[in-house]
């Protein structure tokens, strides 16, 4: 019998998982920008901006931004100096973030497709790895968070952004409706493309919840684990350190 994991509320073949991600994320790539800010009010740019503030990124750091896809959180951070490279497992993503990247005069990131899985980069290589809203469509995590940890540097931090559950009474069964109901038909209307979003909720729900995220995260070797909810959980900032 194969291993099977999740994809959405299905449970597929772990071999079959990157590719029907990557078929998802090649769909609505052009429409990426457009919909995280409809699905969220906008809120979106308020919570990457918390994120990169809670990275600190530093002039000269080397940093790998791993699901980068179209540059949001690798604009933020090169505007402080830091070099900065955008990883992600999908090239149409990729090329959404340097037609991006070149239209605001950027030109000192680097592009690299990557499996989060199974990085090419050297050991001790970062000074810092981020990873926002994507760690929850890589088909291992286990793996991801052990890349992660084999290619910063010793005194390196981890920093990752993903949507979880709200532990607010009544706004979680506000934002459930909304989620299921809702985001399926913006993305019906907006990007013309209502399964692929109706994926991402659900992947959302098939997400580990924070204390068992925190503890894969320990598991892969990081110290001084944090935990940052916002909005009671809607989404959190996990952090670590390779000590």
């Amino acid at each position: 019998m194969s291993e099977t994991v999740s994809f959405g509320y299905e449970e597929v073949a772990a071999e079959e998982k990157a590719g029907k991600v990557g078929a998802i994320f090649s769909n609505v790539a052009r429409k990426y920008d457009i919909m995280n800010d409809a699905m969220s009010g906008g809120m979106h740019r308020v919570w990457k901006d918390t994120f990169v503030r809670r990275v600190k990124p530093q002039p000269g750091e080397q940093i790998l931004d791993m699901a980068g896809g179209t540059g949001d959180i690798a604009f933020r951070m090169e505007a402080r100096g830091a070099v900065v490279t955008v990883s992600d497992i999908n090239q149409d993503m990729l090329d959404v973030g340097i037609e991006r990247a070149m239209e605001r005069g950027i030109d000192t990131l680097v592009w690299s497709r990557q499996n989060a899985e199974e990085l090419a980069f050297p050991d001790r290589h970062f000074d810092a790895y981020t990873i926002a809203f994507g760690i929850r469509n890589v088909t291992h995590i286990d793996k991801a968070l052990a890349e992660a940890h084999r290619v910063l540097k010793y005194g390196g931090r981890f920093y990752c952004l993903e949507f979880s559950t709200t532990e607010w009474p009544g706004f979680k069964e506000v934002y459930d409706a909304y989620s299921h109901k809702l985001v399926p038909k913006i993305g019906q209307m907006i990007a013309g493309d209502a399964d692929s979003y109706r994926y991402l909720i659900e992947s959302i729900r098939r997400f580990p919840p924070m204390p068992e995220f925190e503890g894969m995260i320990r598991a892969a070797g990081f110290k001084h684990t944090k935990v940052e909810p916002i909005l009671g959980g809607l989404v959190a900032i996990h952090s670590g350190w390779k000590v």
